[in-house]
C-alpha cells in the first residue's frame, strides 16, 4: 500500500507539472499575437519545456519529462484545430488529423503512466549520463534530455500547420497517410505489449524477447514510432504537396534519432546484458520487421 501511494503521488506531481506548463505555454501565446503561427507554438512549447524541467530538477529525476514526446503533439494538435485555426470550422481533415494525434499520444502516454513506479525509478540512459556528465548533468539534462526532444516532435508536428489551414479536398492521400500513422501506433502498442507481456513472465528472466513482431524485428516499437510520424507527414503533403519539403524535416530528424542513437545504444546495452544478444543479432532484422536470417 505505501508503495502504491507513493506512486499515485508521484504521477499527480507529474499531472501537475503538465497542466502548470500547458498553462504557462497557453500565457505566452496571448502574450505574442503578432508572430508567425510556426514562431508562436515554438516559443510556447520552449516555455512548457521550461517548467516540466524545473519538475524534473526539483524532484531529481529526469524521467518527469518521458511523456512530453506524447503529450506535447496532443496539446499542439488541439490549439491549432480549436484554438489558431478554430474559426475556420473544423473541417474533416482537421478531425482526421486530430484523430491520428490523439490515439497515438493518448496511447503512448497511457503506456509510460503504468510503466512507470515513482521517483524512484529513471529510464536506464539518464542513470548512465549521471556519472559521466557529473556538474554539468542538469544543464546537459535541459539542452539533451527535455529540450532536444521538444525541438524532435517539434518538428514532427510541422505538418500539422499545413493540414489545419489547408483547403483542399480530402482525398485517398489522406487516408493512406493516416492508414499509415494509425498502422504506426498499432504495431508501436501491440511490441509494446507483447515485451511487457514477455518481462512479466519470470521464466523469461534475463532472455531475450523474441516473440510477435520481435521475432521479426529487434525493435518493433521504434519502427512503429518512426511510421507514425511518416504517416503524419503524408497528410501533410496531403494537404500542401507545395510545403512537403520543409515539413519533411521533422520525420528525417525523429528517424535519425531512433537509428542514429536508440537503438545502437538500447543494442549496446543488450550487448552487455545477454551473452547470447550477438548472435540474436545475426538472425533479426534491427528497425524494419522482416523475414529472420
Amino acid at each position: 500500500m505505501p508503495e502504491r501511494s507513493s506512486r499515485i503521488r508521484a504521477q499527480l506531481i507529474v499531472l501537475s507539472a503538465y497542466v502548470l506548463a500547458t498553462f504557462a505555454a497557453g500565457v505566452m501565446l496571448h502574450f505574442i499575437p503578432s508572430l508567425h503561427p510556426i514562431t508562436r507554438v515554438a516559443i510556447a512549447d520552449t516555455v512548457a519545456t521550461a517548467v516540466v524541467f524545473a519538475f524534473s530538477r526539483a524532484f531529481e529525476n529526469s524521467s518527469v519529462y518521458d511523456p512530453y514526446w506524447s503529450v506535447a503533439p496532443m496539446v499542439i494538435a488541439a490549439y491549432l484545430v480549436f484554438g489558431l485555426n478554430g474559426e475556420a470550422g473544423i473541417s474533416v481533415r482537421k478531425w482526421l488529423a486530430l484523430l491520428v494525434v490523439f490515439v497515438w499520444g493518448a496511447r503512448l502516454t497511457f503506456n509510460w503512466i503504468r510503466g512507470w513506479k515513482g521517483f524512484h525509478q529513471e529510464d536506464w540512459r539518464y542513470l548512465q549520463f549521471k556519472p559521466k556528465w557529473g556538474a554539468f548533468y542538469w544543464p546537459l539534462s535541459f539542452l539533451g534530455i527535455h529540450f532536444f526532444p521538444t525541438v524532435c516532435t517539434f518538428l514532427g508536428c510541422l505538418p500539422l500547420f499545413v493540414i489545419t489551414i489547408s483547403e483542399r479536398p480530402v482525398g485517398w492521400l489522406d487516408l493512406l497517410g493516416a492508414g499509415i500513422a494509425l498502422a504506426g501506433t498499432l504495431i508501436e502498442g501491440t511490441g509494446d505489449e507483447q515485451l511487457r507481456a514477455f518481462r512479466e513472465d519470470p521464466a523469461n528472466k534475463g532472455g531475450i524477447c523474441d516473440v510477435g513482431l520481435w521475432h521479426y524485428s529487434r525493435h518493433p516499437n521504434y519502427f512503429g514510432e518512426c511510421t507514425f510520424w511518416l504517416g503524419l507527414w503524408v497528410m501533410g503533403y496531403a494537404a500542401a504537396p507545395e510545403a512537403a519539403a520543409w515539413t519533411a524535416i521533422g520525420v528525417v530528424v525523429i528517424v535519425a534519432l531512433f537509428v542514429f542513437y536508440s537503438i545502437p545504444a538500447a543494442e549496446k546495452r543488450s550487448l552487455e546484458r545477454r551473452a547470447d544478444y550477438a548472435e540474436h543479432q545475426k538472425h533479426v532484422s534491427a528497425f524494419v520487421p522482416w523475414f529472420r536470417k
